[in-house]
């Protein structure tokens, strides 16, 4: 127990730093609840949710900043989060790395739109210091140590896909997320549909019963917990892994090639028709190339924007940053290490923008 609580407080710490770091980048916090305090100010916005976004989104929103004179307060508290911060309506947009369930859309005061506005990969990082190699992973593998049947690091189904690679007897210590979040729904998302095992046991969702392994609270805290315990293996999203130096293994995607999370793999997946209701999953994607834990994250707002006193140049600047954030704002993807978005998916975004109203009129003309 001891040991657990440390690994616990030492993940606190790091997703602490990580908030405190994010917030200095570009406004954004780490909290247990969106703060409604910059919904009356029409040059501010209020946005929380998806962990997996925050380090791009600061960066999106110091830019909208400079240009336009408009601040973004971006909260990273979870997907899950976020679409309770806009159920409740205590923020202007919810971030979400999951399309809404039918439950959390009847929930709703009205009908919610999903803007796709990024793509990302979501990786395994692991702490096996003993190893040199850069680890690789086939699906029946990763199922079997997030299922806990796989417990030792040196285990012969690991051993046997890195061969020549000094693997140490240490115990494997399973690090996931303990709030809902839309990175474990992309992750579970995929673990069901690559092992029956994991699709019958625990299948998929933001938040889902692990079978083993020890929690921690957004990316930040995932990552945390991973970087301080050796032995430990998570999910969480590439930028994470690549700003703290982590390491993270190759995937064997439906193709049979192992494959390194990049720009170019999570870009790959995402070369895909989009629908016209811009929900889509990019997991075990038929392309040769392509990183398949790869995922497409929305942001989420109300069709009619008129509610809650909400003035109508405040709900304007919204559904135009939305749209910057699509467009311009997709310059700063790379170097974070996000997937730009394609031209289908900033096609069917801007087809749903469209559609945001106030008083019944449209917003954009």
């Amino acid at each position: 127990m001891k040991i657990l609580k440390s690994i616990a407080l030492s993940g606190l710490a790091f997703a602490i730093a990580g908030s405190m770091f994010l917030t200095s980048c570009g406004g954004s916090g780490n909290g247990s609840k969106a703060d409604s305090s910059a919904n009356n100010d029409n040059n501010s916005l209020m946005g929380a949710g998806s962990s997996f976004d925050n380090p791009l989104f600061s960066k999106m929103f110091s830019e909208y900043d400079k240009a336009n004179g408009v601040k973004v307060n971006y909260q990273s508290i979870g997907s899950g989060g976020g679409i309770k911060g806009l159920t409740d309506k205590t923020v202007d947009f919810g971030a979400s790395d999951a399309p809404l369930t039918d439950d959390q859309a009847k929930a709703m005061s009205g009908p919610a739109i999903h803007i796709p506005v990024t793509a990302g990969a979501v990786v395994l990082s692991y702490n096996v210091p003993e190893l040199k190699d850069t680890l690789m992973l086939t699906p029946e593998v990763i199922a079997k140590i997030f299922l806990g049947d796989i417990k030792k690091w040196n285990d012969p189904a690991i051993q046997s896909i890195n061969k020549g690679a000094k693997l140490p007897a240490t115990d494997i210590v399973v690090a996931h997320r303990a709030d809902a979040s839309g990175t474990s729904n992309i992750f579970t998302t995929y673990l069901t549909k690559v092992n029956k095992d994991w699709e019958t046991k625990v299948g998929k969702g933001s938040s889902v019963s692990w079978p083993a392994g020890i929690g921690g609270k957004g990316n930040e805290g995932v990552a945390g917990t991973i970087k301080q315990t050796p032995g430990a293996i998570g999910y969480i999203e590439l930028a994470y892994a690549i700003q703290n130096t982590m390491a993270y293994a190759k995937v064997q995607n439906k193709a049979g090639k192992f494959i390194t999370p990049s720009i170019a793999s999570v870009t790959a997946a995402a070369d895909i028709d989009i629908p016209a209701d811009g929900k889509v999953s990019l997991t075990n994607t038929d392309a040769p190339e392509g990183y398949p834990i790869s995922g497409l994250s929305w942001v989420l707002i109300y069709q009619e924007q008129k509610y809650n006193n909400r003035a109508a140049d405040k709900a304007t600047k919204m559904v135009k940053l939305i749209q910057w954030m699509i467009h311009d704002g997709q310059q700063y993807s790379g170097a974070l290490n996000y997937a730009p978005l394609s031209a289908k998916a900033v096609a069917v975004g801007d087809a749903l923008l469209k559609t945001a109203t106030y008083d019944g009129k449209p917003i954009l003309q």
